[in-house]
């Protein structure tokens, strides 16, 4: 099982997921657990002060993507948050609750002893730069830096896991942090698919439009009988990672009722992206997802059987027995 980062809070939920709530209340995701940065709570710090330095040097592994050797921190750390660009990329601009995909490192100032790293797992964390959802250090020092970036910072207990420290990790209430922060991608509400257009040539089959500009697809739905068996078809095919059974997902998505074409949620009219686990969602989700790449767009037909059948979500606007049409851009696993 996949470890999952202490940088990881609560992941939001959509209408998809087997509580069935669609109002965007977090739930966690099964992805195991090991030590990193996240928040468990909203911090209540004032914005600090971000300054260059002191900060350690890096030793090894400079390059950006390489797994970096830290020396310890030189004598007292600031009180501040100290950051550096060490590698300036030329990707898009992050911004304060985007969601970023990054590799990195953290280790104590005091005694250069790693607690965690994604290099190691050799897979890319991605999480959302948002108040309670990781410390405050990464979400004050990484809006502003570009995709291609590698970012060195001290973060004093303040903008960290404060005077508890975090005894899972080994962390002191009194420790100073430090990460080096390798940016690999970032995520927001315009994020779509990327790939490849597949023709989309059955007349019985809803068409879902194309465009990449992060606004909604289209979905028209042909006035016929909905297949009675699940369908999941690329709309556009990606180039990323096959999506496995227990992968947790970072989604833009649209879903309308196969009889009227009416829109039931979509996370465009949220103006938020959703991630959870394929474990946590309705049938039809899980298995249409399932063995496909990271940044396509997938047409995923769900009938009664595998989405909410005779029991759908108060509210919803979903009829008993009806058959679902979603529009869903995979953007990344988490």
């Amino acid at each position: 099982m996949r470890r999952r980062s202490l940088l990881l809070a609560a992941l939001p939920a959509g209408l998809v997921t087997l509580a069935g709530c669609g109002d965007n209340k977090s739930g966690k995701g099964k992805t195991g657990t090991s030590p990193s940065p996240s928040a468990s709570a909203p911090s209540a710090a004032p914005a600090p002060k971000i300054v260059e330095g002191p900060l350690p040097a890096i030793t090894a592994g400079t390059r950006f993507g390489e797994k970096p050797t830290v020396a310890k921190g030189p004598g007292t750390p600031s009180k501040d948050l100290a950051v550096k660009t060490v590698i300036a990329g030329s990707g898009p601009t992050v911004a304060e609750n985007d969601y970023i995909q990054a590799h990195y490192l953290g280790q104590i100032w005091d005694t250069a002893k790693i607690f965690d790293n994604s290099y190691d797992r050799r897979t890319p964390l991605v999480i959302q730069l948002a108040q309670g959802g990781i410390i405050d250090g990464w979400r004050y020092a990484l809006p502003g830096r570009k995709v291609g970036s590698r970012v060195l910072m001290a973060v004093p207990p303040t903008w960290g896991y404060g005077s508890q420290g975090n005894s899972e990790a080994g962390i002191k209430g009194t420790d100073t942090l430090v990460f080096v922060v390798d940016i690999k991608n970032t995520f927001n509400s315009k994020s779509s698919a990327k790939g490849k257009i597949v023709p989309q040539n059955d007349a019985k089959l809803p068409k879902v439009g194309t465009n990449t500009d992060g606004s909604a697809p289209s979905i028209e739905v042909p006035k016929v009988k909905p297949p009675t068996g699940l369908v999941a078809d690329y709309v556009i095919e990606g180039s990323g990672e096959a999506v496995a059974a227990d992968s947790t997902v970072l989604v833009q998505y649209k879903g309308v009722l196969w009889d009227t074409g009416k829109e039931f949620d979509s996370t465009y009219g949220r103006g938020q992206l959703t991630s959870f686990s394929l474990q946590q969602v309705v049938k039809g989700w899980a298995q249409g997802l399932t063995g496909k790449k990271v940044g396509s767009r997938v047409l995923v037909v769900v009938p009664p059987k595998l989405g909410y059948g005779d029991n759908p979500p108060q509210g919803s606007g979903i009829k008993k027995d009806s058959t679902l049409v979603f529009s869903v851009d995979i953007l990344a696993k988490m």
